[in-house]
């Protein structure tokens, strides 16, 4: 039995709903063969979010931890390559949800330029593709909350050496955030779900 910790988010930059917490509530009463699953909703704060998912992982000892967020604009669902040791939000862009807006600043003060995902991020996306769910492997998580969190999660198993896989997936606007923003790309969480379940699925093959 795989045991995985899966995340997602609350809502932020104004918006009333994310994805992803959809998605952890929808998952939460889930029966997958061969896992064992654990969601956690984390808030969008920069070091709290990633200090609430280290905690979850330090009580629930994972084999698997996939964290999940929004990425309003994409038009496919992103399982990251990569999350790099910065924290930066540029002008114009929103806050975190307790108005911080830090500039330039390490995540985590002398620890590696970048951490890679250590989720089988092709073959995700390889199985996503072939059940007609837009996918696609993507090399930047950006500098905000999700990043942040990505880094940190990898760089707390990569200190503590931990036999944990861990990595990030992004995931397009819900087709109810679409009614009010007609232009932003979106997908339908059922549609997210089922990717959800293949990613599962996929992670405990590769396990």
């Amino acid at each position: 039995m795989v045991k995985i910790l899966i995340s997602g988010f609350e809502p932020f930059g104004g918006d009333t709903v994310n994805p992803t917490g959809a998605l952890m509530k929808a998952l939460a009463s889930e029966v997958m063969e061969g896992a064992e699953l654990k969601t956690v909703l984390l808030p969008v704060h920069f070091n709290e979010c990633a200090d609430l998912l280290i905690a979850e992982m330090e009580a629930y000892r994972p084999d698997v931890v996939i964290a999940c967020g929004l990425a309003k604009g994409r038009t496919s669902i992103t399982p990251e390559r990569i999350a790099v040791n910065v924290k930066d939000i540029p002008p114009g862009s929103y806050a975190d949800n307790q108005g911080q807006r830090p500039v330039d600043e390490p995540i985590v003060d002398g620890s590696p330029d970048g951490l890679f995902s250590t989720l089988p991020i092709r073959a995700m996306v390889n199985d996503m593709s072939a059940a007609g769910i837009p996918a696609a492997v993507s090399n930047t998580a950006g500098t905000y909350i999700c990043n942040n969190t990505m880094y940190r999660v990898l760089d707390y198993i990569r200190v503590a050496q931990l036999p944990i896989r861990a990595g990030f997936v992004h995931f397009p606007a819900s087709t109810e955030m679409a009614v009010l923003q007609p232009s932003v790309p979106s997908l339908p969480i059922p549609m997210m779900l089922d990717a959800l379940r293949i990613m599962i699925r996929t992670v405990v093959a590769e396990s």
